[in-house]
């Protein structure tokens, strides 16, 4: 008889699924996604692809010769991250972006804490919140046939219809990984072998829905929600981000409330937020949550609890505080000591802010009416401030309405403050003088924070001084150029999102003048 013993370390049971052997299946199931993504927006997004991917290996492989680690590259994981990296990022994303969050995301969120089962949120999405932050106008770069356009969440958001079937599809304007089609085959599959956990990925989708519904303004629309879902990036975080094991809980249970979690914060920062594809920013603060989740909501080990074991053996129950865990005490102290410094330092400098921004206001009220001397308040603009302003010019807000004297008191002009919150990189404030007849004098920015070389030439001359001297009641932009009437402006090339909103913001303008100043 054979009575040689085997003695290894927990856990005990073994299964034949290793971690390459899931890490494979994981990124099998995300080619069907990423072949689409190569399908539709052609050899650009290959490349992205490819410098994402490479850099991510290359990074961990490096890691492990130079600390004399073992090749934990191989084990596919490194492989998953660039990949899932590159499907969240645009096609038009310049390639320092996939090299920079590839090598961010193995070195800094995997590597740095200890490798793969050490990080503390996804290596992927930490990188994309980190693109987002660091080259906020190179990530948000979409083009179709070589001129700016919004993707269909931020339309969306604006108001406008979208074509829920190419979003379904993945031919619309997108990220990569935008074919809902090609995610939905890789995630059931996912699900359909076990390797994912049905309790997050559904609850993420389902509270998502539910959120949506209740505070959308639309209600229960199945084409509003329907877009919504198929949009930003839902489908995806859901199946394939927040399912990751590393950074998600362990009790059925924990799963469900984290799921939850990540639906309902989705969807208020779809609602609420200024940025139309933040859902990874939902799944990055749920994974924060992960180690209070498994803390308290734990799965009962041969009907047994905690605090029976503990009563079985006598020892005292420990008071609450005590049983938060250390982190979490720490992590919250910092944000309490950095909401009150923050609060501190914006309570003592908002007077200051405000005066500045009022002087700046009227400086560029006597930029576009210079023959006045003082601004006094349009009565007729207060019921609408700060209120989305009619329905064809996208969101576009009248701020203020100021009349200006010259020195004999009588009306030199009109100034308008307007803001359009579509532009490509936030918003557009600006003023718009008006003679008493509506004729434009000049305009004037006061927010300005578009691409530089592409949209920030709205303030250059060239775009700028065109509205000088228009009479006529609505302005038409031409793409393309070649402005022969009254009423066209040019656009700038490469900016037509830039250009848009400002054109829309100026007609908003010229609307209320004619309606509620002229007609009155």
């Amino acid at each position: 008889m054979n009575m040689t013993l085997n003695l290894s370390s927990g856990p005990h049971v073994r299964d034949r699924w290793t971690t390459r052997y899931i890490m494979h299946v994981v990124f099998l199931s995300l080619v069907p996604a990423a072949a689409v993504g190569v399908c539709v927006y052609g050899l650009k997004a290959l490349w992205v692809i490819l410098a994402s991917v490479l850099t991510a290996v290359a990074t961990e492989f490096v890691f492990d010769k130079l600390c004399h680690k073992p090749d934990t590259w191989k084990d596919g994981s490194a492989l998953v991250t660039g990949l899932m990296l590159a499907l969240t990022l645009s096609p038009d994303t310049p390639l320092y972006c996939p090299i920079l969050g590839s090598v961010f995301a193995i070195l800094v969120v995997k590597c740095a804490f200890g490798g793969l089962g050490k990080n503390f949120v996804n290596p992927a999405l930490a990188a994309r919140c980190f693109l987002l932050i660091s080259f906020s106008g190179a990530m948000t770069r979409f083009t179709v046939d070589g001129v700016s356009a919004a993707t269909p969440t931020a339309e969306l958001l604006a108001g406008r219809a979208v074509n829920v079937t190419e979003m379904f599809l993945g031919t619309s304007n997108g990220i990569i990984g935008s074919s809902i089609l090609a995610l939905l085959i890789g995630g059931l599959f996912l699900w359909s072998m076990d390797i994912i956990h049905g309790q997050i990925c559904f609850s993420v989708l389902i509270a998502f829905t539910l959120i949506m519904g209740i505070f959308g303004g639309q209600g229960f629309d199945p084409a509003f929600l329907a877009a919504h879902l198929c949009g930003g990036g839902v489908v995806l975080g859901a199946f394939f981000m927040a399912t990751d094991y590393v950074t998600s809980p362990v009790s059925r249970l924990g799963q469900t409330v984290y799921g939850v979690l990540i639906g309902v914060l989705g969807a208020l920062f779809r609602i609420y937020g200024s940025s139309a594809d933040s859902f990874s920013y939902s799944i990055i603060i749920a994974n924060l949550f992960v180690p209070l989740i498994d803390t308290y909501i734990i799965s009962k080990p041969y009907a047994f609890r905690r605090s029976a074991l503990a009563k079985l053996s006598g020892e005292p129950a420990k008071p609450f505080l005590q049983r938060i865990p250390k982190p979490v005490v720490a992590l919250t102290l910092i944000a309490l000591i950095a909401g009150v410094a923050l609060s501190g330092v914006f309570s003592m400098t908002k007077d200051t802010i405000d005066e500045q921004k009022e002087k700046a206001a009227w400086a560029a009220y006597q930029e576009v009416v210079p023959g006045a001397v003082t601004f006094e308040a349009v009565p007729e603009a207060q019921e609408i401030k700060g209120q989305i302003y009619g329905n064809d010019f996208g969101r576009v807000t009248i701020n203020e309405v100021v009349r200006g004297l010259d020195d004999s008191g009588n009306t030199a002009g009109y100034a308008i403050a307007v803001t359009s919150a579509e532009g490509y990189d936030g918003n557009i404030g600006l003023s718009v003088g008006l003679t008493s007849d509506g004729t434009i004098n000049s305009i004037s920015f006061t927010e300005l924070h578009e691409t530089p070389g592409k949209g920030s030439l709205a303030a250059e001359p060239l775009f700028k001084d065109q509205f000088n001297g228009r009479s006529a009641a609505f302005l038409k932009l031409l793409k393309d150029g070649g402005s022969s009437k009254d009423n066209e402006i040019d656009g700038i090339s490469g900016a037509t999102i830039s250009s848009k909103a400002i054109v829309n913001a100026v007609n908003a303008a010229l609307d209320f003048f004619h309606s509620m100043i002229k007609g009155a």
